[in-house]
């Protein structure tokens, strides 16, 4: 059986392996990626670094800071934070993007740091746009950046992958921005959660960079840890037009060597030349496949303050929903050719901005907004009545100026339109593309840029067969329990969050002591649970288990308590990260869930089952006399467990390195 992109690179930034191991979608390994980014957050990444003991970076040519989230913020405070991040950046000889260079994610691929074939993290969720030129970009989180930085590596866990053939051509007027919105809107069940997503069919040939960055920032709202694109002459052609074009990341002394990032007709030579190990094989074996034909997509808009539900634009012209600010700005849609898209319209209409709305405008870098200056399209924003902020992230993320207010209503070129993400709560966003947002603000009301008629949308799903996974013995550490027994409790729900597992009104209280958080677990969800509960007992979830907030409480006071693990259909994959960083084992089976769906009769919300026995070393669980396969736990996972988290694993190793030194 083949192998996909994602699993290839995977195997060829995987630490510790022997040459030639195939690694395999649900494989724990050790990777040690190209570059790990932080921008703003940088901030909180090094007192987890000194934490843990470190004094050194192991590679400095691996981390890149790009300050791009606060930019507008120019009080004492927050300066002194950049001026931190920059002296730790000339410290260690860590190349630094200041503020006001651009977005991070636009910067990382803009200066050269994302190549074909590589792996290269973030401590940030859109770092899946790094896929518009087949790499594999995927975030961390902060605990993992500080390890990447002490020892140049972390474990990952290799995701399921997704096919999405792309057939047809877009149609006039629609955009990458239409076609991500009507992924995420067509295929709203969770059909690629927790999967990379390869992007592949006729039609990936005919959709330029601009749009792939699009498509691949937005696989992250769709519920994907990345998107790829194919290693093609649009990439080829791409990376072409880049060489050469670096500037200088910042100031005196923060820039190490050139060979850090930047394209060269010589590496993409070779890159191009090895291209078969840069494609998934024509056998390789997905978890899901999904078609779209794009010639079928129809503009649409996503929302109110929700990404995955949609309006076609001919029907919110009917609805004529009036606004009061529009945005084009963010690291999904604020590139030249959406500049472009935005200036074409306006001076296809002519006028200026309606009175009562405010159009807010940044370029996604100081780079792309020298362009647009250049060729007249951000001069005609301004003069129809844009207002210009800095390129950064901005009101993306509710920083800065122009947030919406209560009781208003957006457009927005932005990737999220959650909740009181761009200001107050009480206010409704709407997602469209950068053509949409420049015709609404024109207008007063959503609107199209152009006609268009309301067509059915040309889709296919085609599910893997379901097939068990093989039981595969793996080694056992010193350290581990090779294997566990215990009684089951079942949690029978699905998409449980991480309030219902630790309430949000403990999450800020620090003095709680572990004994504390133990005895409020599953407060939200099941007041009975703790009077239900025997040590030892093994929980068993749903699917999406420990979605919502990201708060690691969750995972550790389970662990407090005295679970072994928590056996589930699926998890959150920020769950299953603060568990493994914390010490504390989970693992999917949802051939057990769905055992326990279909023999436990009179359920409770937590109900008891017969005892598991959970070989470890087998990869095997047994319950009611049958047994069921589960993914190996190999030592990379393990080494996290019986470390007592990635901290404790990280400082133990620099122990090491010190005294062999």
């Amino acid at each position: 059986m083949g192998l996909t992109l994602v699993e290839k690179i995977a195997a060829r930034h995987a630490d510790g392996l022997a040459a030639g191991t195939v690694v395999r979608a649900g494989d724990f390994v050790s990777i040690r990626p190209r570059h790990v980014m932080t921008h703003d957050n940088t901030g909180a990444v090094i007192p987890k670094f000194k934490q843990i003991g470190a004094t050194a970076i192991a590679d400095p040519a691996q981390p890149v800071f790009a300050i791009d989230h606060d930019i507008q913020n120019v009080t004492p405070k927050n300066l002194e934070k950049y001026a931190k991040i920059e002296a730790f950046a000339r410290e260690h000889g860590i190349d630094y993007y200041p503020p006001g260079t651009g977005i991070s994610h636009q910067v990382m691929v803009e200066q050269g740091y994302v190549v074909p074939g590589a792996l290269v993290v973030a401590s940030d969720s859109h770092s899946n746009l790094y896929g518009a030129v087949a790499a594999l970009g995927t975030p961390v989180v902060r605990t993992d950046a500080a390890s990447i930085w002490a020892t140049g590596v972390t474990w990952w866990q290799v995701p399921k992958v997704a096919k999405v053939v792309l057939k047809g051509n877009l149609s006039a007027g629609v955009t990458g921005k239409d076609v991500i919105i009507a992924l995420c809107g067509l295929f709203n069940k969770d059909e690629v959660l927790n999967h990379a997503v390869e992007f592949m069919g006729d039609a990936v040939a005919n959709l330029p960079m601009s749009a792939r960055m699009t498509i691949a920032n937005m696989t992250t709202e769709w519920g994907a840890l990345a998107g790829v694109f194919p290693f093609d002459e649009v990439t080829v052609n791409y990376l072409r037009s880049r060489v050469g074009q670096f500037t200088n990341p910042g100031r005196p002394g923060t820039r190490g060597p050139k060979s850090r990032s930047g394209y060269t007709n010589a590496k993409i030579d070779k890159w191009w030349s090895d291209r078969a190990n840069l494609s998934a094989d024509a056998d390789a074996d997905y978890a899901i496949e999904l078609e779209l034909d794009l010639a079928t997509v129809v503009p649409h808009v996503s929302g109110p303050n929700e990404v995955k539900t949609m309006v076609s634009l001919p029907e919110m012209e009917r609805k004529h929903v009036p606004i009061q600010k529009a945005y084009l700005l963010s690291c999904v849609n604020a590139r030249l050719e959406d500049l472009h898209d935005a200036a074409e319209v306006v001076r296809d209409r002519g006028g200026r901005v309606a009175a009562g709305v405010e159009f807010y405008l940044a370029a996604a870098s100081a780079e792309v907004q020298a362009k647009s200056e250049s060729n007249g399209d951000w001069q005609t924003l301004v003069n129809a009545g844009a207002i210009a902020l800095p390129p950064g992230c901005g009101t993306c993320i509710g920083l800065g100026r122009g947030l919406v207010g209560k009781g208003e209503t957006a457009i927005s070129a932005t990737n999220r339109n959650f909740k009181g993400r761009m200001g107050d709560p009480d206010a409704l966003v709407y997602l469209g593309s950068p053509a949409v947002v420049a015709a609404s603000a024109l207008a007063g009301f959503i609107c199209a840029p152009q006609t268009f008629v309301d067509r059915p949308a040309g889709t296919a799903i085609r599910r893997a067969k379901s097939k068990p996974p093989e039981a595969v013995s793996v080694e056992i550490i010193a350290g581990f329990p090779p294997s566990v027994t215990g009684r089951v409790l079942f949690v029978d729900k699905d998409n449980l969050n991480t309030d219902g597992i630790y309430a949000g009104k403990h999450t800020y209280r620090d003095d709680m002591t572990p004994e504390q958080m133990a005895a409020v677990t599953f407060e939200n969800f099941d007041p009975n649970f703790n009077t239900i509960y025997h040590n030892g007992d093994v929980v068993v979830g749903g699917l999406n288990f420990g979605t919502g907030s990201s708060r690691e409480q969750a995972a550790t006071a389970l662990k407090f308590k005295g679970v072994p693990c928590v056996i589930a259909s699926s998890f959150s994959e920020t769950y299953k990260r603060n568990a493994f960083n914390n010490g504390f084992v989970v693992f999917e089976c949802p051939e057990l869930v769905t055992h326990l769906r279909e023999t436990l009769t009179n359920r409770t919300p937590t109900t008891v089952a017969p005892e598991i026995t959970i070989d470890y070393s087998k990869s095997i669980l047994t319950i009611d006399g049958k047994s069921f396969a589960f993914p190996p736990l190999s030592p990379a996972a393990q080494e996290l467990i019986v470390a007592g988290g990635a901290e404790n694993l990280v400082a133990s190793r620099l122990r090491a390195k010190s005294s062999s030194g």
